[in-house]
């Protein structure tokens, strides 16, 4: 071949150096029956986008899979000197798209969709792959060593990997110009002991039940999530299979769900599919950061809604000011089939958040992030839905939140108030207020409840009054050792019309990797006549004593 292309032979750090390396090994499979020359050391580097579409004088025809490769290979090019002539942060400075905003994450993206590695001209076009995917501290060429961000060596160098990792969104298996896949999970292993709790309980109407005095060691949860965007970076999905392994047997011990959602901007996303309805703070969207693995207070539990199908929406209002809205099917859709559900939309849930310090609180709950100026937040939420007796999920099912008295006792029982009288249907409204701070590590957060039950419909419900639900919760948090050991402590308090239970617990929480990872937490429970519970959370209903559970969570 009479001319020949300019292989440059100094390569310039940074992203330059796996730009050339990829247009380097696409030119070469592309001339690779002709006969290269070596370029001169003193020779000028040419400009992105100089003789991409070179003719080829003196060689065959080219066909059109060859030119189609070169007006590829031009194209790459220009998109090197589109990056070069911008400035801007490096790859590594850069966060998926998963993590933020999609602006920000699309010079990373473009980075690694556009370096490929072209398929021989005799091979076919299936054969592309990847030759490498940035991580999450930066981009590496081909073959080289990828320093594990989460691995602590004395100096020694990592193995050698492949594929992006950012913490909570897994790592990613697919990355193309149509869209992207990552693969997270996550799991616990749970040593759990309530042998110390009282062996009875007798709830405000005078039934006794007996309570199982559980000991025993569970792969509690196991949660794997496929996230990421396809055909554009604002069009995204999650989707995941959850299973509730302590309630084998039980209705919706395994969950396939997940939603689908379109961001136009920061100021509103339209979502539609399975999430939890955002009527406290612990239900917005940020499990599983929260202080205690997988478990709540239990006067989050007893007053919260929970998980149902719908359309929602999110998004900023300004800097300080966010909010959340949905419409779904009911208060808890988990072991309720479609044909159980009425057919009017009537459960709504909003959440109203400002954080008006810093305008970045930080997700979860305690202060792992340590703040260097004080982060304050106050949100407001409400819920009302219309209920039936047939749109709540079976006893002791996976998550359920069923509408209990505050002894415990669920309202659609048939004759609990008086003989002849059950409710089928009634009206919940429920209001809650939170607020907190944090800083360098110290953590303060409470939340107010207040729920009505009224509008009851059933035999014998003529004049039946309206319920009134109050309560309250507080955590508190510390960091002595940054990133690495958090000590905590947390109580509750409900005041009802069938009694006032309550819970206090202190606990730990040791970050072995100093990231959110993996951590070890150890946790030590008062129960005072807790009217929720089921067996995937520590309490059970009508617990009165201590308990006791050790649980090593992984959440990558």
């Amino acid at each position: 071949m009479d001319s020949a292309i300019l292989i440059p032979t100094r390569l310039r750090k940074g992203r330059r150096v796996f730009f050339g390396v990829g247009l380097a090994i696409s030119l070469s499979t592309v001339l690779s029956y002709g006969q290269a020359t070596t370029v001169s050391k003193n020779e000028p580097r040419p400009n992105a986008g100089d003789d991409a579409l070179i003719p080829l004088a003196g060689g065959p025809p080219l066909t059109a899979r060859e030119e189609e490769m070169l007006r590829l290979i031009k194209g790459l090019q220009e998109r090197v000197a589109r990056l070069e002539a911008q400035g801007g942060s490096d790859a590594g400075d850069v966060q998926p798209a998963a993590e933020g905003d999609n602006q920000r994450s699309s010079q990373a993206r473009l980075l690694e969709a556009s370096i490929v590695s072209l398929p021989r001209v005799d091979a076919p076009a299936s054969l592309a792959v990847p030759t490498f995917h940035t991580g999450v501290s930066g981009a590496a060429s081909a073959g080289a060593t990828i320093k594990n961000p989460l691995e602590n060596n004395g100096g020694q160098d990592a193995p050698k990997t492949w594929g992006a990792y950012t913490p909570n969104f897994g790592y990613k298996v697919a990355n193309t110009e149509l869209g992207d896949m990552s693969v997270s999970i996550y799991s616990y292993v749970r040593y759990l002991n309530q042998k110390n709790l009282a062996p009875t309980y007798t709830n405000y109407f005078g039934v006794t039940s007996t309570l199982q005095q559980r000991q025993d060691v569970q792969i509690n949860k196991v949660q794997i999530k496929f996230l990421g965007w396809m055909l554009n970076p604002k069009l995204r999905y999650f989707l995941y299979a959850w299973t509730s392994n302590a309630s084998q047997g039980l209705g919706a011990q395994v969950v396939l769900a997940g939603n689908l959602s379109y961001k136009f901007n920061n100021y509103f996303t339209l979502a539609g599919g399975i999430r939890s309805l955002p009527g406290t703070r612990s239900v917005e969207g940020n499990f599983p950061f929260w202080l205690g693995v997988d478990t709540r207070l239990i006067t989050d539990e007893f007053f919260r809604p929970s998980y149902t199908s719908g359309i929602w929406a999110s998004g900023d209002i300004t800097k300080t000011l966010s909010y959340q809205a949905m419409v779904g099917n009911n208060l808890s859709t988990l072991g309720v089939s479609a044909a159980q559900i009425d057919n009017a939309f009537n459960t709504v849930s909003s959440m109203l958040q400002w954080e008006p310090t810093t305008g970045e609180f930080g997700i979860g709950f305690g202060d792992f992030e340590n703040h260097q100026k004080l982060a304050t937040r106050v949100a407001g939420h409400y819920t009302t839905s219309t209920e039936t007796a047939q749109e709540q999920p079976g006893q002791d099912a996976f998550e359920n939140t069923q509408i209990r008295l505050s002894d415990g006792s669920v309202i659609f029982t048939p004759n609990l108030f008086k003989p002849g009288t059950t409710v089928n249907t009634l009206r919940y409204q429920m209001v809650s207020l939170d607020g907190g701070f944090k800083y360098h590590g110290w953590a303060f957060e409470g939340e107010g409840f207040w729920r009505w039950l009224n509008d009851f419909t059933g035999p014998g419900t003529a004049g039946l009054p309206g319920r009134y639900d109050t309560g309250y919760q507080f955590q508190l948090s510390m960091m002595p050792i940054q990133k690495t050991l958090q000590l905590y402590s947390g109580g509750s308090h409900i005041f009802g019309q069938y009694g006032s239970p309550y819970d206090a617990r202190i606990g730990t929480n040791w970050f072995p990797y100093k990231n959110r990872v993996l951590r070890w937490n150890t946790v030590a429970l008062y129960l005072f006549r807790s009217p929720v519970g089921y067996t995937s959370v520590p309490f059970p209903l009508g617990g009165k004593g201590w308990v006791f559970n050790t649980t090593v969570e992984l959440a990558f």
